[in-house]
């Protein structure tokens, strides 16, 4: 019996040590996600390991792990510089899943220290080695690419507080509100979602001349204000999320940032080489971070991983980082992450994956922020394959089936599954777009955007025009309307009616434009008009200005006159960046201001009213402009820092329809905007013209003066109203911004975010013997006429100086005018405006 009890013990000891190995003997199998707490976005290149061990992984780029052991720790640890170190407990021998939400810390972001004197950065060698190669791996050394892209966005309402639960139309919505903290998570803020896109694009690009081209596949839109989805839809594509590092200077929200990889990094940079051979992709890399050597410089705070000289030291990871300090508007930090892939042997490398993330605060304390979460994939890459160059005419093509799509085509064409989360987030979008409060806050605010109210087929509008009170039509009230997209895809209609109650006359205008082609963007229109204009108001080469046009006509009109004009014109692209445009005007003045002119050259016959027909020929170089298409109107993006041209000719011709003049006018402009380094960025505006023939002064270029408080780009600000008159002229205008180079310095004026900026404005103009005297003193009665008067042999000059962004909206110009000082004009003045500005 004892050795029985004795075999018994000793077989349960076995046992139980048999068991014990076998339990030692399981793997342990972790997968999970790791997310940032404030966005709700996966967050990659985060280490994860098992305390007390050297047992490790990254996340992807989507924040997704893997990590398997047959000797793990107790616990889980997740970290990632600039976050709280979180740790979990695991269970040993299971598969399971364990996610984290890492939770911002800015108290981590030290800067870098460096030792001076003949220490060696170990990160210099490995970035001359980068800037050396730059021209090889850079994507723009390819002859040409293309790839299949696939781009998601999503904009939410973060920084929820109580105070704005308590606003009305937040109350409206509390039933979506109680939902979303649910999908917050365990340590996530909960954010509102307003707007979800996704769009599937082909992608193309060609080094000689450079041209670009995303033809737009397919596109789902969902937005609160979102009604058809067409524009928005070339918005969210691929083409407006690029960021390229091998850039010595990235252009982001109107600011000019230095890469951390430019020519002149050392510079600009404190880097440190935080690990060797780090595996990414199965490419060893070098893992660098990098700061500013000067807070207030506009550059990144981040890491990047380089890889090792058999792959070129090409860039195959960054993460980067702009903070608050870079003094971007209502911005309180954007996070760009990217990772590369290589498409030629020991040559370029592509972007395969780039998250970005903007994060922009509360404009009032009662007020939420906002999220605006950009993510892009390409694949499928093709190289050196390049099309012929009239396939890159238009850069965003939307297809005509682009947003007819169902939910099955984007199961199987998305590159990544949509997140649980992304796919409440559709529900909810959705949910609250139907809510009567919503819709209510939308139609007002497109009209206090647009100016027009959609009515069926028809558009009402513009709003601020309706009411108006001048010396010439008392109360003028007006109403006006365009058709849009759902009367006609190739017929606009436009037109207005006003009345004055003291002059008691009706103006109106109409007119009809009829687009033959989209591609190329091909336009015929005609138009009558008959209103009242002012001399130097109405110009051709003045800007479209709705607000400056509406309270110019506002009390005294200066030089008034009834002006009925017909016009015939057709427009259309010759190719990319040129375009060609013909009108055919007839114009009949009549001016309500004494005024005459001699009819034959001698004193004896005067005139008052004329007419003129003129025919004109303008022809329009912007290489570097982008287009969308809006419904039936084309909408420019801007040329970057490309330059834009304009020539015009203008001819008139005698005796057709009742013409006074035989007219020759020739026009020229010049616009860019460049970046000057560290030094900030200029823009200016070079103006020429020339008017051989003798014509009556309404005819000449009237040059537009300020004399208000308030500021006008397209004016001279100390000049008075129609001070200066001429009929050959040359204009600059400039403005430097210092983009925090000095303010940002000076660490009590840093805090107010304030711009620094100067300007200057020159003007040089003469007027020939025979228009001068084409208008006489006064008239065969002896009543004074309205003359004017030409610049003498010195250029007219203004300089300006001044701060924006005060308050984040205002700008104080202060100027002075430099010559011309023995009038009544100021010789120094301040104009006050209100602009915005990322």
């Amino acid at each position: 019996m004892k050795n029985n009890f004795s075999a018994y013990i000793l077989f349960t000891i076995i046992s139980l040590i048999l068991g014990v190995n076998q339990v030692w003997a399981q793997t342990t199998v972790i997968t999970g996600k790791i997310t940032d707490s404030d966005t709700g976005e996966g967050m990659p290149f985060v280490n994860v390991y098992f305390a007390g061990t050297t047992k490790g992984a990254t996340t992807n780029f989507e924040g997704f792990y893997k990590l398997s052991t047959d000797n793990p720790g107790d616990s889980l640890t997740a970290s990632y510089v600039g976050y709280k170190e979180k740790v979990k407990a695991i269970k040993k021998g299971a598969t399971q899943q364990i996610d984290f939400q890492l939770i911002p810390d800015a108290t981590t972001l030290e800067a870098i220290e460096i030792v001076y004197g003949e220490y060696e950065n170990p990160a210099w060698e490995i970035l001359r080695n980068v800037v050396d190669n730059k021209d090889k791996n850079d994507k723009r050394s390819l002859e040409a690419f293309e790839h299949e892209s696939y781009t998601k966005i999503e904009i939410d309402v973060d920084n929820i507080t109580s105070k704005f639960r308590e606003k009305k139309i937040v109350r409206k919505i509390t039933n979506v509100l109680d939902s979303i903290q649910s999908i917050a998570g365990e340590d996530g803020k909960p954010i509102l979602p307003i707007f979800i896109s996704e769009s599937l694009s082909d992608v193309y690009y060609i080094r000689d001349p450079e041209r670009k081209k995303e033809h737009i596949k397919k596109s789902k839109v969902t937005g609160i204000g979102i009604t058809d989805g067409s524009t928005v839809s070339q918005l969210i594509g691929s083409s407006f999320q690029e960021y390229n590092f091998y850039k010595s200077w990235m252009t982001i929200v109107e600011k000019d940032f230095v890469s951390p990889i430019s020519e002149s990094w050392k510079g600009f940079y404190d880097y440190d080489l935080q690990k060797e051979n780090v595996i990414i992709g199965g490419i060893p890399c070098y893992q660098i971070a990098f700061t500013p050597k000067r807070p207030e410089d506009l550059a990144f705070t981040g890491t990047m991983w380089i890889a090792d000289s058999i792959n070129n030291y090409a860039l195959k990871q960054v993460d980067v980082t702009i903070p608050s300090t870079a003094n971007l508007n209502f911005v309180e930090k954007i996070k760009i992450q990217q990772e590369y892939e290589m498409v030629v042997k020991n040559g370029a490398w592509l972007p395969n994956k780039t998250r970005v993330i903007i994060d922009i605060g509360e404009i009032r304390d009662d007020w939420a922020g906002m999220l605006a979460k950009f993510y892009v994939s390409n694949k499928d890459f093709k190289i050196n394959e390049p099309k012929d160059l009239k396939f890159y005419d238009q850069e965003v093509l939307l297809d005509e089936r682009a947003l007819i799509s169902d939910d099955q085509f984007w199961e199987e064409n998305r590159h990544d599954p949509l997140s649980a989360t992304e796919k409440n987030v559709y529900h909810m979008i959705d949910t609250m777009k139907n809510l009567p409060v919503v819709k209510t806050y939308v139609e007002v605010a497109n009209i206090a955007l647009y100016g027009y109210k959609k009515v069926g087929k028809i558009d009402v509008g513009p709003y601020l025009y309706m009411y108006n009170r001048n010396d010439i039509e008392g109360h003028r009230f007006r109403m006006g309307f365009k058709t849009n997209v759902d009367f006609s895809k190739k017929l606009i209609l436009r037109g207005y009616g006003a009345y004055g109650t003291e002059d008691e006359r009706f103006k109106y205008s109409l007119s009809a434009e009829y687009i033959a082609s989209r591609k190329p963007w091909t336009v015929f229109g005609i138009s009558r008009r008959d209103d009242i204009d002012q001399v130097g108001i109405f110009s051709d080469n003045l800007d479209n200005n709705p607000l400056f046009n509406s309270f110019s006509s506002f009390g005294t009109l200066r030089r008034p006159y009834m002006h009925q004009i017909n016009k015939i014109w057709a427009r259309t692209d010759i190719f990319k960046g040129v375009t060609f445009q013909t009108t055919f005007r007839n114009r009949d003045i009549k001016p309500l201001f004494p005024f005459i002119y001699e009819t034959d050259g001698s004193d004896i016959n005067y005139k008052s009213d004329f007419s003129v027909s003129e025919i004109m020929f303008e022809l329009r170089f912007a290489p570097g402009e982008t287009y969308i298409q809006n419904d039936n109107e084309r909408i420019s993006l801007g040329s970057g820092n490309s330059p834009e041209i304009s020539l015009r000719y203008t001819h008139g011709i005698k005796g057709f329809l009742n013409s006074d003049f035989t007219v020759h006018k020739f026009n020229a402009s010049l616009k860019q905007s460049f970046r000057m380094g560290v030094l900030g960025r200029t823009s200016y505006l070079l103006s020429g013209g020339y008017i051989p023939s003798t014509l009556p002064y309404p005819l000449l270029e009237a040059h537009l003066g300020n004399e208000s408080i308030f500021y006008n780009e397209n004016s001279f600000n100390l000049m008075n109203f129609f001070e200066f008159v001429s009929d050959r002229y040359a204009s600059l205008s400039m403005i430097h911004r210092f983009e925090g180079l000095i303010i940002n310095r000076v660490p009590l004026l840093r805090k107010l975010n304030w711009r620094l900026f100067v300007s200057g404005k020159a003007l040089y103009g003469r007027v020939s013997d025979a228009n001068l005297n084409l208008t006489p003193d006064v008239d065969p009665l002896g009543n004074p006429v309205d003359g004017f008067q030409a610049l003498g042999k010195d250029p007219y000059l203004e300089l300006g100086y001044g701060i924006e962004n005060i308050f984040r909206f205002i700008r104080v110009d202060f100027m002075h005018r430099l010559n011309y000082l023995d009038t009544d004009a100021s010789k120094f003045g301040v104009k006050l405006s209100a602009q915005f500005r990322l």
